[in-house]
């Protein structure tokens, strides 16, 4: 029994964010995301039943966001097709990276969903989230101390 973890950071999640280094990513996926197909070269993780917002809060109360890059948290944009769909939890990733990351709304991009696809590839590994937010996906650039 640790202190201090959150209680949605399963065991296997903290010890891959613990071997994770400097400029490795860390993909948080919605339960839309073709996790295990994305992760054929890295880790999958799965955290069933987790919201991505509470997951992204929980992670990043002690996983530094990169500053050496201007942008360590890219968010899954929408398509042409789907210009029209809702997505709150946008606002949500904003509030929750501008608690715990001093630049706020400014180290976020925003990737479309096939360049984002592709970014995931690199990634050291995918959390299989229960979120249901249509295009709830985000890549994590992690930092140093």
């Amino acid at each position: 029994m640790l202190r201090g973890i959150p209680s949605c950071i399963s065991p296997e999640l903290l010890k891959v964010l613990a071997e994770m280094g400097h400029g490795d990513t860390l993909v948080i996926a919605d339960a839309f995301y073709p996790s295990a197909s994305s992760a054929k070269h890295s880790i999958v993780v799965r955290a069933d039943g987790v919201r991505a917002t509470q997951l992204l809060d929980a992670i990043l109360q002690f996983f530094p966001l990169d500053r050496s890059v201007s942008k360590p948290v890219l968010i899954i944009d929408k398509q042409e097709c789907d210009k029209d769909i809702l997505t709150p939890i946008w606002d949500e990733y904003r509030a929750i990276v501008a608690a715990h990351d001093d630049r706020g709304d400014d180290c976020i991009g925003m990737v479309e969903r096939f360049g984002f696809y592709k970014e995931a590839e690199h990634a050291y590994a995918v959390v299989a989230t229960g979120e249901t937010s249509l295009y709830g996906c985000l890549i994590l650039q992690k930092g140093t101390l």
